[in-house]
């Protein structure tokens, strides 16, 4: 059984229409056109689609792929199976999630990729929930009509140096568009634009849902009254060692392996899992060799 997400039916109309936005693209370095490898029948795309689009929380699932030729065959799946899609910059992710947001009318953007065939819709759903601070995890601030929400971003990991708790591969980060817009707006590095969250993060405070005693600061504290609420939500134990991920072709084989248990079930969370791992030590073998990539490379 998942943790148990409390959902404020209430809070749906104050934070407007929500979008899960699933970035894709088939020029992956390490293991090329994996977002359309099949895992049990099924592209991995799809895979991550029926999963996402079990989520309570999210009004709409959208994939954002590029302009490039090679996306194409991104493009012609989601147009033959009715999923929206938008196509934008190749490399500037930034860019091509704002446009998407605005193409889809999204008020809080949910950010996954297409490489995490394990999401959790339960797991997407929690991470929604403190963001419009439904867990009773709130800053001390006072919502606005201007700013209707506790969080401007709320992510359930963040690369190092902060620790995470929860699988490689479960990642969950959402975004008010206001936030989204600004990040557009002023982010300058490339590594902001290409992984699109980062701008949300770096030099701002940061609150953590197991510690609610105070903040404390991440990188930069120059410029508080600028600086972004983002709120990291954690697991109690921590399992962020363990990676879900596809990557590599280790890592698809070891996610193939998982389906054939699963016997093409959706029916599952991301503690089912756990369970085959802590049962079969072989399958925490198929990849354990595999560094991931830091968001500066």
């Amino acid at each position: 059984m998942n943790e148990k997400v409390k959902i404020s039916r209430c809070s749906f109309k104050r934070f407007g229409r929500t979008v899960a936005i699933i970035q894709a693209r088939m020029g992956s370095s390490r293991l090329p056109g994996k977002v359309l490898k099949e895992i049990e029948g099924q592209p991995m795309l799809v895979r991550v689609i029926e999963r996402a689009t079990r989520s309570k929380l999210a009004d709409a699932v959208v994939i954002a792929t590029t302009t490039n030729a090679e996306d194409d065959a991104i493009a012609a799946l989601c147009a033959s199976r009715g999923y929206a899609f938008y196509r934008g910059e190749p490399l500037d992710v930034l860019d091509r999630y704002y446009r998407a947001a605005l193409r889809y009318a999204a008020q809080t953007i949910i950010r996954l990729t297409a490489d995490c065939p394990l999401i959790d819709p339960d797991l997407i759903d929690r991470t929604v929930s403190f963001f419009r601070g439904d867990e009773g995890v709130q800053p001390n601030y006072t919502p606005t009509k201007e700013r209707p929400y506790y969080w401007d971003f709320t992510a359930n990991r963040l690369p190092p140096p902060w620790k995470r708790t929860y699988p490689i591969g479960l990642d969950v980060e959402v975004c008010s568009f206001h936030a989204l817009e600004r990040a557009w707006k002023e982010a300058k590095l490339s590594h902001q634009r290409e992984h699109v969250m980062p701008y949300l993060y770096e030099s701002t405070l940061i609150a953590d849902s197991r510690d609610m005693s105070g903040y404390y600061e991440a990188i930069d504290r120059e410029n508080t009254s600028s600086a972004f609420r983002a709120l990291v939500v954690h697991h109690h134990t921590d399992f962020g060692r363990l990676r879900w991920a596809v990557d590599t072709a280790q890592d698809l084989e070891m996610i193939r392996k998982l389906f054939r248990i699963l016997d093409n079930s959706l029916e599952f969370s991301w503690l089912d899992i756990l369970k085959y791992f802590q049962e079969d030590k072989a399958l925490l073998k198929m990849n354990k060799e595999i560094k991931q990539k830091s968001v500066y490379e």
